[in-house]
């Protein structure tokens, strides 16, 4: 039950990445918003995994490759993903984002020799049709849709390395690959400034109005860091395949959700229509991957054939 919860908590703060990086209203530079972001998660995950696990941290001396370079992936994700949200609605960044299983099978396909099956095809042909439906080349919001898009890709280079590697996000590594994310974005500091994180920021719906710092803050310790202290905890105790079938569905939807309810956004029908067959799609092509995986697992000698 209290994985379940914490499950549903995790869905709930990704979901507020968009609420935040919005409420800000760009009085901060997204660039240095990225940076506040992962150093406020690297120092929350500093302090939380080892409590929560029992283990100190320590430099990952031994892995410190995969630790690096799963960092500066990080960096790349979040920036890309945050810089979305300031260009479209959330539900458009979000289901726009959901391509990522594609590209994790794609770059599985190529990297790690998995094969694909007649299933695989059908359920890229029903991405296919939703992505054309939504029409991300539409509405004004071409540009921030391509780097929804984009984004996708660089999620899916990062979990397709993290499985080539054998890794997981279950260990107090992430928290030297957090901080890593945070060295790489540092640069934006100097190149656009610190932002004015303490203007008031007013949001009518809410009826609140505070300092864009505050709503920079909470990107970093709900949106990233408690989210990955989350699933740190989660994939300990779930199949991670279960957390991304569950993930893939419940979190655009919540997003879409508080956009809607936080700044009146509502999606095109065609990002209606388009983005249920891609997120369909989607966790169709997570299951399908879910189960091949399985097999081989119970039956190498198949997949190495």
């Amino acid at each position: 039950m209290r994985t379940i919860f914490l499950l549903m908590l995790i869905t709930l703060s990704e979901a507020t990445i968009g609420v935040f990086v919005k409420l800000t209203d760009g009085r901060i530079p997204i660039q240095t918003l990225n940076f506040y972001a992962v150093l406020t998660a690297a120092a929350f995950l500093m302090i939380a995994l080892p409590l929560a696990t029992g283990r100190p941290i320590r430099v990952p001396w031994g892995n410190l490759k995969d630790t690096l370079v799963i960092g500066v992936l990080i960096a790349a994700q979040i920036s890309v993903f945050n810089y979305a949200m300031t260009l479209v609605p959330i539900a458009n960044a979000v289901i726009f984002w959901s391509v990522a299983p594609f590209f994790t099978f794609i770059f599985s396909a190529i990297f790690l020799g998995e094969k694909a099956g007649l299933g695989h095809v059908v359920v890229f042909g029903i991405a296919i049709v939703g992505i054309v439906i939504a029409k991300p080349l539409a509405g004004g919001y071409m540009m921030g849709n391509l780097v929804a898009l984009a984004d996708g890709a660089i999620y899916a280079a990062m979990v397709t390395y993290m499985r080539y590697e054998g890794k997981t996000e279950t260990g107090n590594d992430i928290a030297w690959s957090m901080l890593t994310a945070a060295l790489v974005l540092s640069p934006a500091l100097l190149i656009y400034g610190t932002g004015n994180i303490l203007s008031m920021v007013d949001n009518e719906r809410l009826g609140i109005t505070a300092p864009a710092g505050l709503w920079a803050l909470a990107l970093g310790l709900v949106s990233t860091g408690f989210a990955y202290f989350g699933i740190s905890i989660v994939l300990k105790r779930l199949n991670a395949n279960v957390y991304s079938l569950v993930d893939i569905i419940v979190s655009p939807i919540v997003a879409s959700t508080l956009g809607f309810l936080i700044f009146g956004e509502v999606p095109a029908k065609g990002m209606i229509f388009g983005g249920g067959l891609l997120l369909f799609a989607g966790f169709m092509l997570t299951r399908m991957m879910t189960r091949d995986r399985r097999d081989i697992a119970a039956h190498p000698s198949q997949g190495e054939a």
